[in-house]
């Protein structure tokens, strides 16, 4: 025998609102004629409007975001030549807070009680905002795969210079990655080893060494700066900006000239650290256009968000000044 099916008559109106609210589902009925909109609370407090006043759709749409504002107007006045069920999704603003919205509901005129329209909105917010961390990571992955094939590429290059067999060559290829490898280590200590900190000066050293041509250009890069402490946090964004600074010195700058040379040196203050990047002898440089690359737009976040500091580039001939100033507590932390 089967199982009994539970009766209609448990689905009160409490019962359900108790439903409802459990799924943060937000309810909103849409009179196609007069434009006029019916909320339930959970609508009013999704789209930060007061309860007591009278709502159109033209109302709610000035909150929504300016990018999205025209594709959603034009989405509602079709949805009701929509057979069956509709979804968009949006984003709202709330004084300076972004939300996403998703609206779902019946579409075609058939479906509609007295000219009106229902549906639901949903705070999808913290889904979006997943989906761009895993956006922003997979642009990042693959970003850096991208460099490390360039960098392997410019390590062979820049070993093949100076090494006098293949055996040298294969044996200064591999202290180079063996030297990217413990930059790895310094910079992202192993789960249960506890709070680990470096010296600034050794991070810059140990990031930048394999970048040194140990052969007929020994010590053309050069760091002088100050013992200070790196928390294990900014260690590893600062590492992400010196991986950048590198490759591209290594691509188009200094490190991908025989006569270049880089000098990193560093000022402390009360509050700020500042790091200056110099190269010199390499292609003359040129100032870039247009708003940079992936890896750039990355570590102006970066430096933004969890060194609190900027960087700045000045486009010198002779060659590129990268000025890196950063919170003195925020790369103690």
């Amino acid at each position: 025998m089967g199982t009994a099916q539970p009766e209609l008559s448990i689905w009160t109106e409490k019962r359900l609102r108790f439903a409802i609210e459990g799924a943060g589902v937000a309810l909103w009925a849409w009179n196609v004629d007069t434009d006029k909109l019916v909320l339930d609370q959970p609508s009013y407090n999704l789209w930060g409007v007061s309860s007591d006043t009278n709502v159109t759709f033209e109302d709610l749409s000035a909150r929504i975001h300016p990018a999205d504002r025209d594709r959603v107007r034009a989405a509602f006045a079709a949805s009701r030549a929509i057979m069956g069920q509709y979804e968009i999704d949006f984003r709202i603003l709330i004084g300076d807070e972004v939300r996403w919205i998703s609206a779902r509901g019946q579409g075609e005129d058939e479906g509609m009680v007295e000219r009106t329209m229902f549906g639901v909105f949903l705070d999808v917010t913290g889904r979006k905002q997943a989906e761009e961390s895993n956006e922003l990571l997979a642009g990042e992955m693959s970003h850096r795969v991208k460099n490390l094939l360039a960098i392997a590429s410019g390590l062979t290059s820049i070993t093949s210079r100076s090494a006098s067999s293949t055996e040298d060559m294969a044996r200064q290829l591999t202290n180079r990655l063996t030297a990217l490898g413990r930059a790895h280590d310094l910079v992202r200590p192993l789960p249960g080893q506890g709070k680990k900190d470096a010296l600034l000066g050794d991070l810059i050293s140990v990031l930048l060494a394999p970048y040194d041509d140990l052969g007929a250009f020994s010590g053309r890069i050069r760091v002088s700066v100050p013992r200070m402490a790196v928390g294990e946090a900014s260690a590893t964004t600062l590492a992400l900006v010196i991986h950048e600074l590198a490759t591209n010195a290594l691509k188009y700058g200094a490190l991908s000239s025989d006569e270049g040379t880089l000098d990193v040196s560093s000022s402390s203050h009360d509050e700020e650290v500042v790091v200056v990047w110099t190269e010199r002898g390499g292609p003359p440089v040129q100032s870039p256009t247009g708003q940079g690359g992936f890896g750039s737009k990355l570590i102006n976040r970066a430096m933004s968000a969890q060194l609190g500091g900027t960087l700045s580039c000045d486009w010198a001939a002779e060659g590129v000044v990268v000025t890196i100033r950063m919170d003195r507590s925020s790369l103690e932390g």
